[in-house]
């Protein structure tokens, strides 16, 4: 197999994976030019398609036939996906591969500017999280002594991750049955997070924290289940809600709570009320058997089906565009042309040169 038959096929079958397409399917959506074994054939890099045939494939497929040539590529391994229902196969497969490709072309534009944030491992990697206690000690370590993010409430943890060298994706799906994964990328750290969760942002924030959780602890595999949950729960509580700034807005020994101070507390600090309940027993702040009684209120008033009171009150922001900034840099620099450049972000040119807008050279 020679070079170019062999990117064409794995981008063959990378496109056709994104868009969740048999190989039946993509010849029937290209008005069966050509046959499924010919395409087959394509993907085992046994045959090339001529012109025609490549832009038919690429117009069902969705992407530019350069694509198609693309020989830079990102290994995606370490995939730790978090799913709360059975999620379909060829939906699992289709969110890695489009992760794959967005990673891919962050990190080609990156090593073209010179730009990549180099991630450093926060701890010692011979250092390893058991138990609640050392959760908590590694969570509020690494806000005081690793990231200095003092005892603020964090304004945008998608930017925070891409500071300190984690790329972020976020996958176009309304699937809710995925919230997110985390994974390597060429030896990187990588989160991916659920788009559907930008109606949710306080849901979106936690789910953050715990895939930075698996990408910087190192947990015992002999911890899964419901005790590797707990531990990634108390780690990402005590990041979105510090022991001292979240004690002394909440109170010590409290008995009754009023649930317009608990959505005060939520539009603060961007967590959901579960969680604040939940961080006030982890400190003591209120007794197991209130805790109980929050729960059961809680599920009387159906939270976990229609959503919770107060989600409108936080107006925080967990968007960031690094990767549209450098894309933008590359091109006025002169480092790759318009249509490159609109390429990397997957957008018309005519878009593109809408929203580069160049003012002065």
């Amino acid at each position: 197999m020679g070079e170019i038959n062999a990117i064409f096929s794995r981008r063959l079958k990378q496109a056709r994976t994104m868009a969740r397409l048999s190989l039946r399917e993509l010849s029937e959506a290209i008005g069966n030019k050509v046959s499924y074994n010919a395409l087959s054939k394509y993907e085992k890099g046994e045959m090339m398609p001529g012109g025609e045939v490549l832009a038919a494939i690429a117009a069902a497929l969705k992407q530019p036939a350069d694509f198609f040539f693309r020989a830079f590529c990102v290994e995606l391994v370490n995939i730790n996906f978090r799913k709360r229902m059975k999620l379909a196969a060829s939906e699992e497969e289709s969110i890695v591969e489009k992760a794959r490709d967005f990673f891919e072309r962050y990190t080609e534009i990156e090593q073209l500017l010179g730009c990549a944030i180099k991630y450093k491992p926060p701890f010692d990697t011979k250092r390893v999280v058991s138990d609640l206690a050392s959760a908590e000690e590694m969570a509020n370590e690494l806000r005081q002594k690793h990231w200095k993010l003092g005892t603020d409430p964090l304004p945008n943890i998608h930017e925070l991750l891409e500071l300190h060298g984690i790329k972020v994706h976020e996958a176009q799906t309304n699937d809710e049955a995925f919230d997110g994964f985390s994974g390597m990328a060429n030896d990187q750290p990588v989160v991916v997070i659920a788009s559907w969760l930008d109606k949710n942002l306080p849901r979106k924030r936690m789910t953050e924290v715990h895939e930075l959780a698996h990408v910087i602890l190192k947990i015992p595999d002999s911890i899964q289940g419901r005790d590797l949950e707990r531990l990634i729960n108390r780690f990402a509580g005590a990041l979105l809600l510090p022991k001292e700034s979240f004690v002394d807005m909440f109170g010590k020994n409290r008995q009754m709570i009023a649930l317009g101070e608990l959505i005060q507390i939520k539009a603060y600090f961007g967590v959901s009320i579960m969680a604040i309940m939940k961080r006030a027993e982890q400190l003591q702040l209120i007794s197991p058997a209130v805790y109980k009684r929050f729960c059961i209120f809680a599920n009387n008033q159906k939270w976990r089906e229609v959503g919770e009171p107060g989600d409108e009150k936080y107006r925080g922001d967990e968007s960031h565009g690094r990767f549209r900034q450098i894309v933008f840099r590359a091109v006025a620099e002169g480092s790759i042309s318009s249509s490159r450049g609109a390429a990397y972000l997957k957008i018309g040119l005519d878009e593109f040169r809408g929203e580069f807008q160049q003012i002065f050279s």
